[in-house]
């Protein structure tokens, strides 16, 4: 037998030598809880959310203040010391808002607080109002019943730490306006996707399916659809006027914006982190996601201090268009899928500034676990526990998750999160600067021990579509 199919025989016969664990070295977790320390003491998070909201503001996709975003972003990296900045294209439909006015008609005649939907089109309809108390209710509405009429779902947001409320209210923001259509009305409103009681409307995108023809769509305030609850349980022919001027227009590019802390050892393999650049227009876009970008570029940062790079390169990136369909974080899967194996782990602050409380990794191989283990470790002085079974990736880097990378879960506190999402409130002075340095000291802590780990944490494409939520599923 030739010596090469002598070694094939034999390596089908032999078993598999069994794969090395991930290590996380002492040394490592002595460089983290400096680490850790340090960041508690830090303020550069609070800068950079300061100075994006400041100096840009709010920041729609596809407006002007999109492109001084993105030339903020490459200044802010390189301000940093990031030792590599770059721009990649994402392209996009355009939607603008104009005006939005809503207007009780007849006898109880008042305004109403309310917001388009994105991707509403423009209008002015009068039309009766027909409440419905939730989605499934309206979906069950016969074709034609609410011919010329403004279909309004009542549905109130629950409140919870990991905001899982939000689960119905983006549905109801999603498939509401298609429900309407298929029921004839000429308008869409709805309760806003929230928990407050201010007087400020929760804008957001939402969908119109394929074949439907688009009818405007807005969210009244929580405390103008308890008002126009009222009125309708008074007169159930209560009238209203919707006027908005929005819709598309054209085709717009931004960009990924992406800064990297380069690895001392292994420089191709890659942990990435980040945040979304863009915001609703209505507030400064704070929490969201100010924050997120604040929070990556202040923990890269922190590390890249360090006397010693870790082994890893950390890649930020600041996402474009996460708001209107996680536009940035499609593009980013798609122009480095090919690459997907080397980046270790993936993760994305897109919740806020609350506290981190716990922490969990999904996608994670075998020979993996210890090492999330210790890093759950690490985190445990900032107050923030390990539950596996819990979490998921967060926004953009979604699909790269779906597509097989491993990800980490860094749970921030929600409870007020929806008192503030997508509204004229979402602006700085909402965040406590204690919080935010929490935070990227999560992030800190948890950047680096993956990028220093040796040894893989299972990206691979044998993952995708998997998306397991973590280490307990």
């Amino acid at each position: 037998m030739r010596l090469a199919p002598l070694l094939l025989a034999l390596a089908i016969a032999l078993p598999a030598a069994a794969a090395q664990p991930t290590q996380i070295s002492d040394a490592a977790l002595a460089t983290a809880a400096q680490l850790r320390e340090t960041a508690l003491k830090d303020d550069t998070g609070w800068k950079v959310t300061e100075s994006l909201t400041t100096e840009v503001g709010p920041r729609l996709a596809g407006s002007e203040a999109d492109a001084r975003a993105v030339a903020w972003a490459k200044a802010k990296f390189e301000q940093l010391g990031f030792d590599k900045v770059w721009t990649e294209p994402v392209t996009f439909p355009k939607w603008e808002r104009r005006s939005e006015h809503a207007q009780v008609l007849g006898p109880h005649s008042q305004a109403l607080v309310l917001t388009a939907l994105g991707g509403s089109p423009a209008g002015t309809v009068e039309g009766q109002v027909v409440r419905f108390a939730n989605l499934d209710s309206l979906a069950k509405a016969a074709p034609g019943s609410l011919d010329g009429k403004i279909a309004f779902i009542d549905y109130r947001m629950a409140r919870a730490q990991d905001g899982h409320g939000y689960g119905m209210g983006s549905r109801v923001r999603g498939a509401g306006p298609s429900a309407a259509i298929r029921a004839g009305a000429a308008a869409y409103l709805m309760r806003s996707a929230g928990t407050d009681n201010h007087r400020v409307a929760h804008t957001g995108i939402t969908r119109f399916d394929e074949g439907l023809a688009p009818i405007p769509s807005a969210a009244l305030s929580n405390p103008d659809a308890d008002q126009l609850a009222r009125l309708l349980a008074l007169d159930p022919s209560t009238r209203v006027r919707v006027a908005l001027d929005c819709g598309w227009n054209g085709e717009y590019t931004s960009q990924n914006v992406i800064g990297e802390i380069t690895g001392s050892s292994r420089p191709d393999e890659i942990v990435l982190i980040g945040g979304h650049l863009d915001s609703w227009d209505a507030g400064t876009g704070a929490i969201d996601d100010a924050a997120g970008i604040g929070i990556s570029m202040a923990a890269a940062k922190l590390i890249g201090d360090l006397p010693r790079h870790p082994a890893r390169t950390i890649r930020v990136v600041a996402f474009a268009n996460e708001e209107q369909g996680l536009h940035g974080g499609f593009a980013y899967a798609e122009a480095h899928g090919a690459e997907l194996a080397r980046h270790a782990i993936v993760s994305e602050s897109d919740f806020g500034a609350g506290r981190i409380y716990a922490f969990d990794a999904g996608n994670i191989a075998d020979d993996a676990r210890d090492a999330v283990a210790k890093i759950a470790a690490a985190l445990k002085p900032l107050g923030i526990e390990w539950t596996p079974g819990q979490g998921s990736p967060e926004s953009d880097v979604g699909p790269f998750a779906g597509a097989g990378a491993a990800w980490g879960w860094l749970g921030h506190d929600g409870s007020e999160y929806f008192d503030l999402h997508h509204t004229a409130d979402d602006t700085l002075d909402k965040i406590d600067p204690q919080a935010l340095a929490q935070n990227v000291a999560a992030y800190a802590v948890f950047t680096y021990l993956a990028a220093q780990a040796d040894g893989g944490f299972g990206s691979s494409p044998e993952q995708a579509g998997s998306r397991r939520r973590g280490l307990g599923r």
